[in-house]
């Protein structure tokens, strides 16, 4: 379902270029952008998780330099079944966390330093469980060249406006108006195309594999209230990359919550204690 799910996103992507490009510069530009898509999309899925990672300046650590995150996460990582991935940490006040990888076998999940110092260590148990679920359901590759892909057509809708229209476009200078207006609106859109249900299934499983549905709970709300207390100025600098973490960090502008990628806050904490009072008396 996954690799369906990909190939569809790709395959949408693919024929935004293609439509921009075409509308830039005629078939040649068309041309033009299919060899540049394809070449993002195979850039992407080498590349965009270390890109994503260095893009919020997240730093490796290890056994010595952190090692209740490491240890936590190794200790997750075997109750799911799955491989140790790298760990890294962003210096960054608000707390949030990712998962990036275009597999399980190369995979890392990164925690900001504010969700390390605000979160309990039950909590923080439950937000990287969520982190891992991701990788085992194998969203991550979907994320990363979601990230990567859509943060390129707002540049290719920079490009039109700077180069402008030539003879070639058929709708001149409308053409590369309505690029500059409908191309970051597209990208929006793809980040919409990443199923907020994929975010009640790694909270579900995520919950699963550290076993206690009411951790994730108790740090999903101190997550939201953190997210809408400080700014992720590197989220805000680049909002592809949004729907990649555990909770929206996009809180200055006010079209966030009409394009976010991300459940209500409110639904999630209700479908975990549903899950909690299911299976039994969790704490």
């Amino acid at each position: 379902m996954n690799y369906a799910r990909t190939a569809l996103l790709l395959a949408g992507l693919t024929g935004l270029f293609l439509a921009v490009g075409y509308m830039i510069a005629g078939e040649g530009g068309m041309l033009i952008a299919l060899a540049i898509a394809f070449g993002m999309n195979i850039f992407a899925y080498w590349n965009s998780d270390k890109m994503v990672l260095r893009m919020y300046g997240a730093q490796q650590v290890d056994e010595r330099s952190a090692p209740q995150l490491v240890g936590l996460v190794a200790q997750l990582a075997r109750r799911a079944d799955m491989p140790m991935p790298k760990v890294f940490i962003m210096e960054n006040d608000q707390p949030n966390a990712f998962a990036t990888g275009r597999n399980p076998e190369n995979a890392s999940v990164a925690a900001t330093t504010g969700l390390i110092r605000t979160l309990s260590q039950e909590e923080i148990a439950g937000v990287m469980a969520h982190e891992l679920a991701h990788v085992k359901n194998r969203d991550t590759l979907i994320m990363t060249i979601t990230a990567t892909l859509a943060g390129a057509l707002s540049m290719l809708a920079s490009f039109a406006m700077f180069f402008g229209s030539n003879r070639n476009s058929p709708l001149g200078f409308v053409g590369v108006l309505a690029v500059a207006i409908l191309a970051p609106l597209g990208a929006m859109l793809v980040q919409m195309a990443i199923s907020r249900a994929r975010e009640y299934e790694a909270d579900r499983i995520g919950a699963e594999i550290c076993g206690k549905p009411l951790w994730l709970v108790s740090a999903l709300t101190k997550l939201e209230r953190g997210a809408a207390t400080f700014d992720n100025g590197a989220a805000e600098r680049n909002p592809a990359t949004a729907h990649m973490f555990i909770v929206n960090p996009l809180h200055a502008h006010a079209a966030d919550k009409l394009f976010s990628t991300h459940p209500s806050t409110t639904n999630r904490v209700q479908k975990l204690r549903e899950m909690a009072g299911a299976s039994g008396p969790w704490d």
